[in-house]
């Protein structure tokens, strides 16, 4: 390992104009990404995160969610969640990491984790009107089904130690609901109001309604603070100690791998437009037509590479542009936003390694099925 070290050391491209793009895309994507998504995103979603795992009731998770919960409600639950979370596929994390570590069974928990970036709905009306309407369809169908799917295979594969992580995190039979439930609702709302229009973006093509809306975001996001510090103030005063440590105890174990992986993806692939050390070509080249080995490809690649909420759709229009099949590029939908190397690395210290790698290879392998079946319908 030394000598590899030295060896790596020594012959390092440091007079190759592609390799200090690359280190340049790094840290641009990683500061972008500290400014831009950390603030906004992650630390509304750490603030919910620690209160799942302090003021939320753990029957009522095990009774929704929980693995003996009744199936229809579970997944319907989990599976139309990114109707409402317009999150990329790391904000979704402390989230999932809540609801997973409070008594949920791994197949809701992973349909929620698919589901949270994969179907939200801002992005789905999008790829409808800029990359066409039969995208856009196939794009909201299979998400959902999607995430279903993945769900029942996952509580499926880890059935037997799931069984045993349930029963040890098993509340006590008489465990009581502290507080009211319109109180509850009002908390986890505003916060979850503020992490949804503290992210609301305009659609630049048009004006209209929800662009008239969306001029009014740091209003609303005012208004769900106000909301928010009423409610602590009144009813959470005596915990909200309790609630941030909780919240620092996710930043703590997710945000360190999530800027390290966008340090990563920002030198192997570079930001949206820019080029990191693979060059934008060779992906171009390698997912035209719609053979598996695109459809592959597309899925592979949309799986580690990071995608903030909305940016695929520009993305794909780029690639398409350059001759991208329609089958490779519904594979790339339906992998890239639900999961990407930063989230990789925190599912691992979430879940472990053979859960993680399962959910990969189970949104892999669906990914390239509905390509290469959406190629062969388009075509």
């Amino acid at each position: 390992m030394v000598v590899g070290g030295f060896l790596a050391a020594y012959h390092l491209p440091v007079d190759s104009a592609r390799f200090n793009n690359a280190l340049a895309e790094s840290l641009e994507l990683t500061r972008w990404y500290a400014r831009e998504h950390v603030l906004l995103c992650l630390v509304p979603a750490f603030l919910i995160a620690g209160g799942i795992s302090v003021f939320l009731n753990q029957n009522a998770v095990m009774k929704y969610l929980g693995a003996g919960a009744n199936r229809l409600v579970a997944y319907g639950v989990a599976s139309v969640s990114g109707t409402i979370l317009a999150v990329c596929s790391c904000t979704v994390l402390p989230l999932f990491a809540g609801i997973y570590r409070l008594g949920a069974g791994l197949g809701p928990a992973t349909a929620f984790l698919y589901a949270g970036p994969a179907i939200n709905v801002l992005a789905i009306i999008l790829t409808g009107r800029i990359l066409g309407l039969e995208l856009g369809f196939a794009r909201a169908l299979a998400a959902v089904i999607f995430s279903v799917v993945i769900g029942l295979l996952m509580q499926l594969l880890f059935a037997r130690s799931e069984e045993q992580r349930v029963a040890a995190q098993a509340p006590p039979p008489d465990a009581a609901v502290i507080r009211p439930l319109w109180q509850t609702l009002i908390f986890f709302g505003s916060l979850l109001a503020v992490l949804v229009f503290a992210n609301w973006g305009a659609d630049e093509g048009s004006g209209g309604f929800w662009n008239g809306v969306h001029a009014l975001k740091w209003w609303l996001t005012s208004g769900s603070l106000l909301i928010l510090g009423v409610a602590v103030v009144t009813w959470y005063r005596s915990d909200w100690q309790e609630w941030l440590a909780a919240s620092w105890g996710f930043a703590k174990q997710i945000l360190p791998l999530l800027l390290l992986g966008v340090l990563v993806a920002g030198f192997l692939l570079g930001r949206p437009g820019q080029e990191g050390v693979v060059p934008s070509s060779w992906v171009a080249a390698a997912v035209g037509g719609n053979s598996l080995s695109a459809n592959l490809f597309a899925s592979v690649a949309g799986t580690f590479m990071y995608f903030a909420t909305l940016t695929e759709v520009p993305i794909l229009q780029g690639l398409l542009g350059a001759g991208m099949g329609q089958g490779p590029a519904l594979a790339l939908l339906l992998a890239g936003p639900a999961l990407s190397l930063p989230s990789i690395l925190v599912l691992h210290s979430i879940m472990g390694a053979k859960r993680t790698l399962a959910f990969i290879g189970l949104v892999v392998v669906m990914a390239t099925a509905s390509g290469l079946i959406f190629g062969v319908l388009a075509g």
